[in-house]
């Protein structure tokens, strides 16, 4: 479980999966914007198409959506100039604003939370009794991915605040790559608790992955600042404040597992100093992760 800096390299060499980058646009006629990996990224553009169309028309300008091979890819596309907005989780917004001049200035708030933030959890099956922390020790785990904010990042730093040695107090541990999978794993006995962020816990409940009233909550964390969407630092001041704009003016719509969209809420890059404090709880030096 060392996290090194080959876990969160940044690919040098990554390519979005749509293509290649539109190299010789100019920022002033098309605005690119770089998603969240998934494992279909057409799948993921057509999820986003309609948030894609509402920040075009509000923007007066060209948008094109693009899906890297992973997180470092965005970050690398970002740092490299071939995209200029990127929509990225909140410990790889971390990462990537500590070595590739971006900001964050909006974040989304859907629908059913109502909210900018979420939670991450460890759940167990209530049949075996696994209540507190305590209860975990020698028994087997899973975390999501070393790069994960709810999905290993804050559950460790929360593991080691309570005194809980993940490193030596599981009987196993391993890294599954989905919070889908952990709900699974844990369902299905392959594991005995695991991490997963509450809106895709709630998620895989509705979607019938799992059942709710089958699981305890072990562990919660405090509240942890939703997905920014961010842009290079280098872009004109005009053009940013025509991209907040456009972004801010989008309001009820569906994008891609966010489900319906209430809005766009103005953010900045003080509110993720929460990352930068729990990865600081486990020693992490942020600059050296490239």
């Amino acid at each position: 479980m060392t996290l090194t800096r080959r876990t969160f390299g940044l690919a040098a060499g990554a390519t979005l999966a749509s293509g290649t980058f539109l190299r010789h646009a100019s920022a002033q006629q098309v605005i690119r914007v770089a998603l969240i990996p998934s494992e279909d990224s057409r799948a993921m553009l057509t999820a986003s198409e309609e948030l894609l169309r509402a920040v075009e028309k509000n923007l007066g300008m060209k948008v094109q959506g693009f899906v890297a091979s992973d997180y470092n890819g965005v970050i690398e596309a970002l740092r490299a100039n071939h995209v200029e907005v990127a929509y990225l989780g909140p410990f790889s917004y971390v990462l990537g604003a500590s070595v590739a001049g971006i900001e964050a200035f909006a974040t989304a708030e859907t629908a059913k939370a109502g909210r900018t933030f979420y939670h991450s959890q460890i759940i167990a099956l209530k049949e075996n009794n696994y209540n507190s922390l305590e209860d975990l020790k020698g028994k087997t785990f899973a975390f999501v991915d070393p790069s994960s904010t709810s999905g290993h990042l804050f559950p460790k730093a929360g593991l080691i605040q309570a005194g809980f040695n993940p490193d030596k107090h599981f009987g196993r541990v391993l890294f599954t790559g989905s919070h889908d999978s952990n709900a699974l794993a844990v369902a299905n006995k392959r594991v005995d608790a695991a991490t997963i962020a509450d809106r895709i816990f709630d998620t895989a409940v509705a979607r019938k992955l799992i059942e709710a009233d089958k699981f305890n909550v072990v562990w919660r964390s405090g509240p942890i600042p939703e997905s920014p969407t961010v842009w290079r630092k280098n872009l004109p001041e005009d053009l940013k404040a025509k991209i907040k704009t456009a972004f801010l003016g989008v309001k009820d719509i569906v994008w891609a597992d966010q489900g319906k969209l209430n809005r766009f809420v103005e953010t900045n890059d003080a509110a993720y100093d929460v990352i930068r404090d729990t990865a600081k709880a486990l020693n992490l030096d942020l600059k050296k992760m490239k």
